[in-house]
């Protein structure tokens, strides 16, 4: 049986400046290279929680969350660049790749739109790198097992096909792939589902949107087979047509933080236990919506010795991302088409806590 509570994950300022500093002189002397804006911002995750703060602690509300679910070592700054393993972009290699697979919903303008928000997204977040769409596949086009789950009788595609898939399109001067589908995965027979799956040894990653449907667990759920359903492998004709989740805001929220989250996976940054932050593991819906959009303090020194940018620079850009005014686009075969017609605004009304805290960022970092 699963045992709720609340237990809040306490570290001392002094642990916390370790984790961000470290005590070796020569990542001691890189940090002293921010500017005093820069430092102090990153200072105010020393005390979590307090009035005003811009950084709050862990909080683990039951046996089933992540942290007590699935001890893991934590890694700080210095652990992180000390890695051998971990791949930082380069001049040839300084693109990240984004596949779609299989349908994102109905074809037409908000569709194509809401790809591209999660593009532009990733490219205010990974501020500094490229980040581009490659060609729409469909399920067929991967060649991918899949199977009907015998619990919730939803199509599910196998992870370890898709990777294979991924590895063949990776473009040479690509950082990293990720592969994005509307369709639950499963990595093995024995699993019932998995959000996601990467090989970052490879610079490759697949992940899935389904679960983040406001109804996926209901009985009503559109996309439970309404037949009990074996199709035969390779007669991937089951997937035409198939349910895919409306596009909200909460639904981009959503999959713009399992995006951001998946793709620092694959500069080497492990799940954060230091603080609220994108880069906490999550196994469940709930707790996935518990995490902060944006990075901890710790996590975001991490990507910014690997990419370089300007701490304001990027925040800048992903307030950009949140407040601008989607334009009209019109089509050659719509030019006809009243204007108001072909207005879709982005919707960021989950996004307002966001936006908030990026200005309050931006107040330190500008002395506003």
């Amino acid at each position: 049986m699963m045992t709720s509570y609340m237990k809040v994950i306490q570290h001392s300022a002094e642990t916390l400046r370790t984790a961000l500093v470290s005590d070796h002189q020569d990542l001691a002397e890189l940090y002293s290279k921010y500017t005093k804006e820069e430092r102090h911002l990153l200072e105010e995750g020393f005390h979590p929680g307090q009035q005003h703060s811009l950084f709050q602690a862990i909080t683990v509300h039951c046996d089933s969350d992540w942290i007590p679910a699935h001890p893991e070592e934590r890694q700080d700054f210095e652990s992180f660049y000390r890695d051998p393993h971990r791949k930082n972009p380069n001049a040839s290699h300084n693109t990240i790749y984004i596949q779609t697979i299989g349908s994102f919903g109905e074809v037409g303008v908000k569709t194509d739109l809401y790809v591209e928000w999660l593009r532009q997204y990733c490219q205010a977040f990974f501020f500094g790198l490229s980040v581009k769409l490659l060609p729409a596949v469909t399920v067929a086009e991967t060649g991918c097992t899949f199977r009907v789950n015998s619990n919730s009788h939803n199509l599910q595609i196998l992870t370890g096909d898709l990777l294979r898939f991924l590895c063949n399109r990776k473009p040479k001067d690509a950082f990293c792939i990720v592969g994005i589908t509307m369709i639950d995965l499963y990595p093995k027979d024995s699993w019932n589902f998995v959000f996601g799956q990467a090989s970052l040894s490879m610079g490759m990653g697949v992940f899935s949107f389904a679960r983040y449907d406001d109804n996926f667990y209901s009985r009503n759920y559109a996309g439970r087979l309404k037949k009990r359903l074996q199709p035969k492998q390779a007669d991937y004709s089951v997937f035409d047509g198939y349910y895919t989740p409306p596009i909200s805001s909460t639904l981009l929220l959503r999959s713009c933080k399992t995006m951001t989250h998946e793709i620092g996976h694959m500069f080497g940054i492990r799940h954060c236990q230091w603080l609220n932050c994108v880069m906490q593991g999550s196994n469940h819906l709930e707790e996935s919506d518990r995490r902060t959009l944006d990075f901890c303090p710790i996590c975001l020194r991490k990507l910014q010795v690997s990419v370089r940018f300007k701490i304001a620079e990027r925040y800048k850009a992903l307030l950009h991302w949140m407040e601008e005014d989607q334009k009209p686009a019109s089509r050659p075969d719509e030019a006809s088409a009243p204007q108001s017609a072909l207005y879709i605004p982005k919707p960021t009304e989950a996004f307002h806590a966001s936006k908030l805290w990026l200005h309050s960022c931006l107040d330190i970092l500008e002395k506003r």
